[in-house]
Order: C-alpha cells, then structure tokens, then sequence
C-alpha cells in the first residue's frame, strides 16, 4: 500500500503543468520551449532575431517558418512580423527600441503549417 503523503505529492505533481525554462543560447540570447522546437530570442536596440532549434538544439533552416514576436515595452505590447534571413534565422524590426531581454512571446507557423509558441519572462 502507497503511503497516502506519497500519493498526495504524485497527485499534485500531476495537477501542475510542465513549465518551459529559459537557457542562453549560442547566439547571446535567451532559449525556451516552442511546441517541438526551442527558440532563441535575441534584441538589440530595433532588431529581433529568431533561432529556430530542434530538441537537440541543432539549428533548423529558416526557410519557410513565419513568425511574430510580441514583446512587452513600457507596459505596452510591441508586435514585430519575422520573416526568414540568412538561412538560419528569423528576424524584424520593431517601432520601438527594445531591451536586450523583454518578456513576451513568439508565434511561430513552421513550413507544414504547423504552429508553436515560447513564452520569454
């Protein structure tokens, strides 16, 4: 018989969702969980650029993927369209100059049409 505190804590690790965690990229900024890809986000003053990594954290060509990232500044939401660059990389340029590490997200829809999405904190 299962003590009833180890089924308690079995059950409530159950109940939480998997929480993606944040890791520094090769490219100097951050990486996180976007549905089977990992993502590194990287600012600087008005760019945003976006690797798109595979669970091993091997870079995955660009070509084909569309992406949004939604980036928060001064309290207000800054959308930047990403399209492919250099083969390697998704990147935009935002109105507004950025932080090199803003909270937000990246949407992205991959060549098969499939979607995901990384949460940055």
């Amino acid at each position: 018989m299962i003590p009833w505190r180890m089924a308690l804590a079995a059950s409530a690790l159950l109940a939480f969702p998997v929480c993606a965690h944040e890791a520094d990229g090769s490219n100097g900024g951050r990486v996180t969980d976007a549905g089977k890809f990992h993502v590194e986000l990287v600012t600087k003053d008005r760019t945003v650029d976006v690797y798109v990594l595979d669970g091993d954290e091997k870079p995955v060509p660009a070509t084909g993927f569309k992406g949004t990232a939604i980036l928060v500044v001064d309290g207000k939401p800054a959308r930047v369209a990403l399209a492919p660059a250099d083969g390697v990389r998704l990147t935009g340029t935002s109105e507004v100059p950025l932080t090199p590490k803003p909270k937000g997200a990246v949407q992205l829809t991959a060549p098969d049409g499939s979607t995901a999405s990384g949460k940055f904190d």
